[in-house]
């Protein structure tokens, strides 16, 4: 017996997850369809040891969304001019270079000889194909429109690739120079004040409590408790907070206000709120415009919305329209979408079009995340210089105090 994870969809169209125990994956799809659901994606459980290992491989075998991008483009080409789906995923094995990939698209090919359709031979590789792309897929196989959708889903992962690059190159240069700026502070009080305090316990003199402060500060650094320096714990306690955060981060009370305070911080906070409408925006028009229905499509993007907040918002708009009322409304309420994206889309709703609106949105929302990275670099740099070079004048003042204190009395 061994684990699978499940995810199915019911008679009325809700996606299910779920664990089950069985012999093996046809049990388990035998199972789902006798409690009258639709198997999407199933996918055996690996020991925890395993995924551990998978995690800290170097290359390792996950697909990248390069490579999805590259796979959507040229199927689309290649449907366009006619070659069966067939023959046209056996191009696309030959020309492909990621061994895992191949993999894949050959399993693809194998389960749509054995009678599947595109989306549910996709749906068994749900690390690689996001439930967005299948049910796109789904949509363009109905209406005959697969070569477009394809295109269409390659031009929204790239836009969407953009996006996350922006955002980690907003959050990356802070971070190394906020590293840097710490590893010389750190490096000053563990060796540099060490060295100074040795040389004025020589002369045997009062110091100034400046100065006995900053060297209060480089002993409790070098402290050894349990054989490791007070520093080397902090580091470890650190890592350790770290690693709860992000398992407290997955539970939905802790996750949902981690994700409000993310929207409110300072300076991060307007980048984060910008690029959460920009990925809202493009996700729903691209699904919207390629004939998604409505309900299914905001259940899509509540999943892939990376916010607990935006994902609750989306929620609520997705209830407001199966009860026959307008989406803006939930979404004017939660706070993240300001008047004028809320605006925009109630014109779309009474007008027909809406993916059009929401295209506008995310395109507007994309050079406004532009611009705030380039605000956020120019403020952050110098603000981060003037902070060390304090914190640098201070611990060097500290140590200097002293020789001048000694030098005046000398020279009495």
């Amino acid at each position: 017996m061994a684990i699978f994870s499940y995810k199915a969809r019911s008679a009325t169209g809700e996606m299910v997850t779920g664990k089950i125990d069985a012999e093996d994956e046809g049990a388990v799809r035998h199972g789902l369809r006798r409690q009258n659901l639709l198997p999407v994606a199933v996918v055996k459980e690996k020991k925890a040891w395993l995924k551990i290992l998978k995690g800290v491989q170097i290359g390792g075998k996950k697909v990248g969304l390069k490579h999805v991008v590259i796979f959507s483009r040229q199927l689309s080409t290649l449907v366009n001019a006619g070659v069966p789906i067939l023959q046209s995923l056996n191009i696309l094995i030959e020309q492909a270079t990621h061994k895992g990939f191949i993999k894949q698209i050959t399993g693809i090919r194998d389960d749509i000889e054995r009678g599947k359709s595109i989306a549910e031979a996709l749906s068994s590789y749900p690390d690689t194909f996001s439930i967005l792309y299948i049910s796109m897929v789904k949509a363009g196989e109905a209406g005959g429109a697969l070569d477009v959708i394809l295109e269409r889903l390659a031009i929204y992962l790239e836009k969407l690739q953009e996006l996350k690059r922006k955002i980690r190159g907003a959050l990356i240069y802070p971070a190394c120079i906020s590293v840097v700026a710490m590893g010389l502070v750190f490096f000053m009080l563990i060796f540099i004040v060490p060295t100074f305090k040795k040389v004025f316990e020589s002369f045997g003199a009062k110091l100034p409590g400046f100065t006995l402060f900053v060297i209060g500060i480089s002993d409790f650094l070098m402290g050894s408790h349990f054989i490791l320096p007070n520093v080397v714990w902090m580091l470890i306690i650190l890592v350790i907070l770290f690693f709860v955060h992000r398992r407290l981060a997955k539970t939905e009370r802790y996750g949902y206000r981690y994700d409000a305070l993310l929207l409110k911080l300072p300076i991060f906070g307007v980048l984060f709120k910008k690029a959460a409408i920009a990925k809202f925006s493009r996700t729903l028009g691209t699904l919207v415009r390629s004939g998604v229905p409505i309900l299914e499509a905001l259940s899509i993007v509540s999943k892939t919305a990376g916010n607990r907040v935006v994902e609750k918002a989306v929620m609520t708009a997705r209830t407001s329209i199966r009860e026959g009322e307008r989406i803006t409304d939930p979404l004017r309420v939660s706070g993240v979408f300001p008047p004028m994206v809320t605006q925009m889309i109630a014109v779309g709703e009474e007008t027909g079009a809406l993916d059009s609106m929401l295209s506008k949105i995310a395109d507007f929302y994309d050079h406004e995340v532009d611009a705030a990275v380039a605000a956020l670099a120019s403020v952050f740099e110098p603000l981060m210089i003037i902070v060390l070079g304090v914190i640098v004048g201070i611990i060097l003042i500290a140590m200097y105090l002293p020789i001048f204190t000694m030098a005046s009395v000398v020279g009495g």
